[in-house]
C-alpha cells in the first residue's frame, strides 16, 4: 500500500513533467495525458480507502540532531480526504475536456492542473507539518498559474497576482506559528508524535498555545479565504470555470480546514480551548454571515457561487472553532460538511460553465433567463446542487448542517443563530439565481441560442448530481463522522431541524415571490443592498489602506535617504573632505613671501610648545 500511495503522489508530478517536457506542443496528448494520471489518482485513491491504515517516511535533510522527514500519512481522515480530491479532480479534468478544447493554451492548462493536484495530494497525505508547508506553498504557486491562465487579460493578471500575494500574508503567519508549535510540542513536526506532549502541557503554558494555533489558523484564513483575507476568492472568478470548481469546492479552498482538523486529530481538541478556538468560531461565524449578505447581491453567475463558498466555509470554520468546547465532534461536523460540500459545489461550478459555455462566455445572469427549455439536463442537475445546497433535506448538504447547528446550539447559541440567519441567506440567493438564470424568458441573444452541452461536460454533472444526493450516507462520510446520530441512530425531528426547515422555507419563498418574472433587481437601488452589491467597500478599503501604508513608508524611507543618508551621512563626509581639501589647498599658493610667513609662525609655535607649556 506504501507504494501505491507514493505513486499516487508522485504520478501528476510525472505527468505535469512529461506535458512540460514531452508533449507540451500537442494540446491532445497534453489533454489526454493528463486526465489519465487523474483517473489513475482516483483509482488508487479509492483502492486505499478499502485497506488498512499505512505509513511511510524517509529523511530529507539533516542538521546535527535535527531531521526533517518526507513522509506520507494514510489514516482514515488522509484516504478519504483523497477520494474527494482526485474524484472531483477526475471529474473537473473531464469537464474541461469539453470547456477547453479551443484554448490555444490548452496543453499549459493541462499541466497547470496537474501540478495543482500534486500539490494538493502532498497537503493530504503529509506526515508532518514541514512537508504540509511545502505542499501547502506548491498549491499557492499552482492556483497562481491557473487563475491567471488567461493572462493576456488584465483582470484575470491582477486576479493571479491578488490571491497570491493575500495567500502570503496568512502563510507567514502559519509559518511562525508551525515554529512555535515545534518548541512548545517537544521539537517534533510529526504529527504522530503530537499527542503525548500536547497532553502534558500545564496550564501556565495555555497562552502561548492559544497563541501557535491563531497563528497557524493565519494559514487557513489564507487558503480557505476567512474574514479578513477573504477578498482573493471572488476575484479568482477570472481563471477558468473548471478552475474555479477544482479551487472552490473539494481543494485549495478546503485545504485551511483540513490542516485544523488534522492539528485536532494529531494533538487533541484540548489546544483550541480558550481564546484560541472562539477566535477561530467567531471568525468562521462572521465570514459566513458576511458573505451571505455580499452574495445577495451578485450579478455574475460564477461570484454568487464564489461567495456560497466563502459562506459554507465559515460554516466550516466555525464547527473546527467550536472543537474547543464541543470535542471532536464538532470538527468532524466541519469535516463532514467539507466533504458534502465539495460535491454539490463542483456540480454547481461546473453547471455554471455548462450555462456559460452554452451563453457563449456570458456570464451576468440577467442577460441569461429560459434556459430551463433549452438545456432541460443541464438545469436538472444544477437544480440539484441549488437544493443541495440550500440544505434541503435528505440531500447531502442538509445532513452536515444540520450537524453545525446542532453543535453550535449546544455550545455556542449566539453563533447557532448567526448560522440559523444564514440558513435563511442561502436558499434566498440560490433561488434568485436559478429564477433569474434559468426560469422565464431569454433576455440576450446567447441565452435565445444556447444549446445544451456536450456528454464530456454533461456526464461529470450527472455523476456529480448523484453524489449530491447520496453522498452524506457513504462509506467515506460514515468514516469521517462515525458517531453522526443521523448514521447510526437514525434522525429524529428536533429544535434545529424545524428552525432549519422554516428557514428554508422563507429564504427560498422569498427570493421566488421577489425574482420571478423579474427582468432587474428590484433591490439594485436599495442603499443597503447597494451595501452588499459593493461588499461592504472592504476592496476599497484595503485599497486605501495598503496605499497609505506604502505612502506613508515610501515617505519614511524617502526622508532617511535623502536628508540621513545622502544628507547627513554619505553627503556630510563628502562635503567635510571637500572642505578640508579646499582649506588645504589654499595654503599651497605657491607664493614665497607666504610660506616664509608661515614657516616662522611655525618656529614661534614650537618655540612655545617647548618653553613655555611645559
Amino acid at each position: 500500500m506504501e507504494y501505491l500511495a507514493w505513486l499516487l503522489l508522485l504520478l501528476p508530478l510525472l505527468c505535469a513533467a512529461a506535458i512540460q517536457f514531452g508533449v507540451k506542443d500537442s494540446p491532445a496528448a497534453a489533454a489526454n495525458l493528463s486526465v489519465a494520471s487523474v483517473v489513475g489518482t482516483f483509482l488508487i485513491a479509492v483502492l486505499l480507502v478499502f485497506n488498512s491504515d499505512f505509513s511511510s517516511s524517509f529523511t530529507w535533510a539533516t542538521a546535527g540532531t535535527f531531521t526533517i522527514q518526507i513522509g506520507i500519512l494514510g489514516d482514515q481522515l488522509a484516504k478519504g480526504m483523497m477520494v474527494v480530491v482526485t474524484g472531483v479532480g477526475m471529474l473537473v479534468h473531464i469537464f474541461s475536456l469539453g470547456y477547453m478544447k479551443d484554448d490555444e493554451a490548452k496543453a499549459r492548462y493541462f499541466g497547470g492542473l496537474s501540478i495543482f493536484m500534486f500539490s494538493m495530494t502532498g497537503i493530504v497525505l503529509a506526515d508532518n507539518f514541514i512537508m504540509m508547508f511545502i505542499f501547502w506553498e506548491l498549491v499557492g504557486f499552482s492556483s497562481y498559474l491557473l487563475i491567471g491562465h488567461w493572462f493576456e487579460k488584465k483582470s484575470a493578471a491582477e486576479a493571479a497576482k491578488k490571491a497570491f500575494l493575500v495567500n502570503r500574508i496568512g502563510d507567514f503567519g502559519f509559518m511562525i506559528g508551525i515554529l512555535m508549535l515545534w518548541g512548545i510540542l517537544g521539537q517534533t513536526f510529526l504529527f504522530a508524535e503530537m499527542e503525548a506532549p500536547a497532553k502534558a502541557l500545564p496550564e501556565s503554558q495555555a497562552t502561548i498555545v492559544g497563541i501557535a494555533v491563531l497563528l497557524i489558523f493565519c494559514g487557513a484564513v489564507g487558503k480557505s479565504a476567512q474574514f479578513p483575507l477573504h477578498v482573493w476568492l471572488p476575484d479568482a472568478m477570472e481563471g477558468p470555470t473548471p478552475v474555479s470548481a477544482l479551487i472552490h469546492a473539494a481543494t485549495m479552498v478546503a485545504a485551511g480546514v483540513y490542516m485544523l482538523f488534522r492539528l485536532q486529530v494529531a494533538a487533541g481538541t484540548s489546544i483550541f480551548e480558550g481564546f484560541a478556538g472562539t477566535t477561530i468560531a467567531w471568525i468562521g461565524g462572521i465570514t459566513t454571515l458576511l458573505a451571505a449578505l455580499m452574495a445577495t447581491q451578485q450579478d455574475d453567475i460564477k461570484r454568487v457561487l464564489a461567495y456560497s463558498t466563502l459562506s459554507q466555509l465559515g460554516y466550516m470554520v466555525m464547527a473546527v472553532g467550536l472543537a474547543g468546547e464541543a470535542g471532536i465532534e464538532a470538527g468532524q461536523a466541519g469535516m463532514f460538511h467539507l466533504y458534502t460540500h465539495a460535491w454539490f459545489k463542483a456540480l454547481l461550478f461546473l453547471g455554471s460553465g455548462a450555462v456559460i459555455y452554452a451563453c457563449h462566455h456570458e456570464q451576468n445572469m440577467w442577460k441569461m433567463g429560459g434556459l430551463f427549455r433549452r438545456m432541460p439536463k443541464t438545469t436538472m442537475t444544477f437544480a440539484v446542487g441549488t437544493l443541495a445546497l440550500m440544505a434541503a433535506p435528505p440531500l447531502s448538504g442538509f445532513w452536515s448542517k444540520e450537524l453545525i447547528l446542532a453543535q453550535a446550539l449546544e455550545h455556542n447559541p449566539p453563533l447557532f443563530w448567526i448560522g440559523a440567519g444564514v440558513a435563511v441567506l442561502t436558499p434566498f440567493y440560490m433561488m434568485r439565481l436559478f429564477v433569474v438564470a434559468f426560469l422565464g424568458k431569454p433576455r440576450d441573444h446567447g441565452a435565445e441560442k444556447a444549446k445544451e452541452v456536450p456528454p464530456v461536460m454533461l456526464v461529470p454533472l450527472i455523476i456529480l448530481g448523484v453524489l449530491a444526493v447520496v453522498s452524506a450516507f457513504s462509506l467515506i462520510a460514515s468514516s469521517i463522522v462515525p458517531d453522526n446520530d443521523f448514521h447510526a441512530h437514525g434522525f429524529h425531528p428536533n429544535m434545529v431541524f424545524w428552525i432549519s426547515l422554516g428557514a428554508l422555507l422563507l429564504g427560498a419563498g422569498g427570493g421566488f415571490l421577489l425574482y420571478h418574472g423579474r427582468s432587474s433587481d428590484p433591490l439594485a437601488n436599495n442603499p443597503l443592498f447597494k451595501l452588499f452589491r459593493n461588499k461592504f467597500y472592504l476592496d476599497e478599503l484595503y485599497l486605501k489602506l495598503v496605499g497609505l501604508f506604502q505612502d506613508t513608508v515610501a515617505m519614511a524611507v524617502h526622508f532617511l535617504d535623502e536628508f540621513l543618508i545622502n544628507g547627513m551621512i554619505v553627503g556630510g563626509l563628502a562635503r567635510s573632505t571637500a572642505g578640508l581639501g579646499n582649506i588645504f589647498r589654499r595654503l599651497q599658493s605657491g607664493n614665497l613671501q607666504g610660506y616664509a610667513i608661515l614657516f616662522g609662525a611655525g618656529i614661534l609655535l614650537v618655540i612655545y610648545l617647548t618653553v613655555f607649556a611645559r
